[in-house]
């Protein structure tokens, strides 16, 4: 049974093989020049290596989509839509011994295949990832949704999890092109809100009530025009790899308001003329001592946010949370075919 389900699933394996192994070779090669960087590091990125940093994002989050779609789904469905199953169903091998060894073999590929691509992409973003700057050369932090997740050991959960995912979608579409297309809409859907629902929670995030300050000084937006204008504003931590989840400025009563109060759109200095300078008056100074008043008048900004430091606490919260998920779907799995095919 073991040699029949590898025979069927070698030609797969082989291509995600051959794929893996040709991103491994081109990030070993260009990840030495990374390392060897001193200084301020990002402004000496090439457009190479800007490219290969997104590239090694995109692959690693589209994996296991693939993975999913073109493993998963058709494991099972493929056989059903054929009614091949039941030649193997009336020899001495069971339903469950059929599936259980069907989906270990692919869920055991998928995990090596999404745990090599991964190693050799965290490994070549490591000098980029461990490096402290403000704005990191437009570079997203390792904790941010757009990296965390292309990140550690997380990924090989999100290809375990596609997979199971493709087998139980596929066992009751009984479908293959059905079932590929729902386990991608399926996995995207569960890609979009786990770091937008679920993986802040993963770990009670830290909130912090700070003085807005130059310190702490993030950013001011005007939303309208006028005198009508609403001001609003936002501060940074001390880590600028931080995650932070909300940005609330609180008034001198300690409730969050959406506003900043009227004179403070008025104080601000006037944006620079695109043919010179800034008006006199204007200027940082200006804005400062803006910001100072606000803050003697008792306003604050409540900072919710993940410290960068938790980077692998929460890679093996939101692992475990995928495994288990797999296993669930793996018993549905194991369970419908036993109890509900025909």
């Amino acid at each position: 049974m073991i040699w029949l389900s590898w025979r069927q699933l070698r030609i797969q394996a082989a291509a995600a093989a051959v794929a893996v192994a040709a991103a491994a070779i081109v990030l070993a090669v260009t990840g030495p020049h990374l390392a060897d960087l001193t200084g301020i590091v990002f402004d000496q990125l090439t457009r190479t290596d800007r490219f290969l940093y997104f590239a090694g994002i995109v692959a690693v989050a589209v994996a296991p989509a693939l993975l999913g779609a073109f493993w998963g789904a058709p494991l099972v469905a493929r056989e059903l839509e054929g009614g091949t199953q039941r030649l193997v169903w009336t020899q001495s091998v069971t339903r469950g011994r059929w599936l259980a060894t069907r989906l270990g073999l692919a869920v055991l590929a998928a995990a090596v295949a999404m745990g090599v691509l991964t190693l050799a992409v965290t490994w070549w973003a490591a000098p980029l990832d461990g490096v402290q700057s403000e704005t990191r050369g437009s570079l997203p932090a390792r904790l941010t949704p757009v990296a965390f997740g292309m990140r550690g050991i997380v990924p090989v959960a999100y290809g375990v999890f596609a997979v199971a995912l493709g087998v139980a979608i596929g066992a009751v579409l009984r479908r293959s092109l059905a079932a590929m297309a729902v386990t991608l809409a399926v996995y995207v859907f569960v890609q979009i809100a786990v770091p937008a629902w679920v993986r802040p929670h993963l770990i009670p995030p830290v909130r912090e009530t700070v003085t807005i300050g130059s310190t702490t000084l993030d950013g001011i937006s005007l939303r309208g025009d006028g005198p009508g204008a609403v001001s609003t504003i936002t501060a940074h931590t001390a880590d600028p790899a931080d995650w932070v989840l909300a940005n609330r400025t609180l008034d001198p009563s300690g409730r969050v308001v959406d506003g900043l109060p009227a004179w403070f759109g008025q104080c601000l200095p006037p944006p620079p003329s695109p043919a010179g300078p800034a008006e006199a008056g204007g200027g940082k100074g200006n804005l400062l001592t803006c910001v100072d008043r606000l803050s003697a008048e008792g306003y604050r900004q409540q900072l919710v946010y993940q410290p960068a430091s938790r980077f692998w606490a929460l890679q093996w919260a939101e692992t475990g949370l995928f495994v288990a998920l797999s296993a669930l779907l793996a018993w549905f799995s194991l369970w419908w075919v036993r109890r509900r095919l025909t």
